[in-house]
């Protein structure tokens, strides 16, 4: 059974459309990456398997679990699901150390001394330890990206979707954040990333989605995805990033 399944799902804003039946299936262990144009649907189909938007129809599962709909307990649906995006959101008035351990000490009543902890083992994975008193405003953008990535990984999800995590960074930080992914993905979390780092996104990923009107237009493995694409519309979005230097 596939961590993930997601049935034809429809999400509208007014009369726009930005999903439009779309399907897709994640097994566990596996990284997807999710490439296209601004607009395609790419944030709005994260944000609905977080729920922190609602379908209009169709279905999403987690281990043959509906999370979509009426009923669901979005507070266990957020600990087993983490997200993180390209604007880092972490509390200003709280160091590095309390963002990291707010959600576990508040949601899965874990101790302070035990959320600690942990909280400083990831931070040391990440090259952090050493700035766990700092708030926010003292760190770089690559370094506010890496807590954030830390404090989803404090709540131990079964799936991890990154939005857009390097657009807000500077070229040079964009490498420390990538790294990290990496080491997850060789750690075997379950991610999905929208992105629009293409070398990276054939590196990193098990398969590529290309999204286009709110679909999954063509999806393989990296290397038929950007070595040979089926369908047009795929081509002709990698010609462009070809053109523009980003592929």
């Amino acid at each position: 059974m596939a961590l993930l399944e997601i049935d034809r799902i429809t999400k509208r804003y007014g009369a726009l459309e930005v999903l439009s039946g779309l399907s897709l299936q994640v097994d566990e262990h596996e990284v997807v990456c999710l490439i296209g144009p601004s607009g395609c649907g790419k944030s709005s189909l994260l944000r609905c398997i977080n729920r922190l938007e609602d379908t209009d129809s169709g279905e999403i599962r987690v281990h043959g679990e509906r999370i979509t709909g009426k009923g669901v307990d979005l507070d266990r649906l957020r600990r087993e699901i983490g997200i993180v995006f390209q604007a880092y959101n972490l509390f200003p008035h709280m160091t590095v150390l309390r963002n990291a351990t707010l959600a576990p000490m508040a949601l899965l009543g874990q101790r302070r001394d035990e959320a600690e902890a942990r909280a400083m083992t990831l931070l040391k994975r990440v090259g952090l330890a050493h700035k766990a008193a700092e708030h926010p405003d003292r760190l770089s953008g690559g370094q506010q990206q890496r807590v954030a990535i830390v404090r989803a990984l404090m709540m131990n999800p079964k799936l991890l979707l990154l939005d857009e995590i390097t657009s807000a960074l500077d070229p040079e930080l964009v490498a420390e954040v990538l790294d990290i992914v990496r080491t997850l993905a060789a750690d075997g979390m379950t991610m999905i990333l929208a992105t629009h780092e293409m070398g990276f996104a054939r590196e990193v990923s098990d398969r590529v989605c290309f999204l286009w009107q709110g679909q999954v237009h063509e999806e393989g493995t990296p290397d038929a995805i950007f070595g040979d694409p089926q369908k047009e519309k795929t081509r002709a979005f990698l010609r462009d990033l070809v053109k523009a230097g980003r592929l």
